[in-house]
């Protein structure tokens, strides 16, 4: 199977504009002194006037500089981010997401809560019907699941949503997702963040995933 990551990883550096700055000062420059050759000989302008709109203009060009600055390393950051995610491709992600089955066994990653005495896996198929429940150790331990139905017999290929409930006795005390461990194809970048394509076409974000391992 190909994996990649829709990924750069040789960014860019690009230097803050400065051609409409040095443009706007010059105009703003020009003004000034055009409003000083025309002022009246009487009454002229207070030079305190003129250093305070030198002050403003150079306040403001600076925060333009700063903000185009920071626009960049912004750029650069994120870029970085995908150039480090594509060392992910190719390992397994774990994350409580839908399962892809696919015939295989999958690694689940069940955390039954602390009190709990017994472990129901519960799976539901992507239509939402309840379609195994399987008891199942009350540790943190990895879990492979075989993609048994109720009956024993081998589910359909297809995505399925397991979760956990933990049992006190006979009182049902927390129902809680389960994690499982899926490969990762692809990372892909957008206004929400980066996302993890995973195996069966299941994505996650980047930052739900608990765990890596090399498969």
């Amino acid at each position: 199977m190909d994996v990649a990551a829709t990924t750069s990883t040789t960014p860019t550096y690009t230097t803050p504009p400065e051609t409409t700055i040095a443009s706007d000062y010059d105009t703003f420059l020009l003004m000034l002194n055009t409003q000083m050759q025309n002022q009246d000989p009487i009454d002229p302008i207070d030079s305190s006037d003129f250093a305070v709109q030198l002050a403003t203009f150079a306040g403001v060009e600076q925060m333009t500089v700063t903000n185009e600055w920071l626009e960049i390393i912004n750029t650069q950051f994120g870029m970085m981010s995908m150039a480090q995610l594509a060392g992910w491709v190719g390992q397994e992600a774990r994350a409580a997401v839908p399962v892809s089955f696919e015939g295989q066994p999958v690694t689940l990653s069940p955390n039954p809560a602390a009190t709990a005495d017994r472990a129901v896996l519960v799976v539901t198929d992507d239509a939402g019907q309840v379609v195994s429940r399987e008891d199942i150790p009350t540790t943190t331990d990895p879990y492979e699941w075989l993609g048994a139905s109720a009956t024993g017999d081998p589910l359909p290929n297809g995505l399925y949503s397991l979760s956990l409930e933990s049992y006190s006795g006979e009182t049902l005390i927390a129902t809680t997702p389960v994690e499982s461990y899926a490969l990762i194809l692809e990372a892909q970048g957008g206004p929400g963040g980066t996302t993890l394509l995973l195996a069966g076409g299941v994505k996650v974000a980047a930052e739900s995933v608990t765990a890596l391992r090399v498969p």
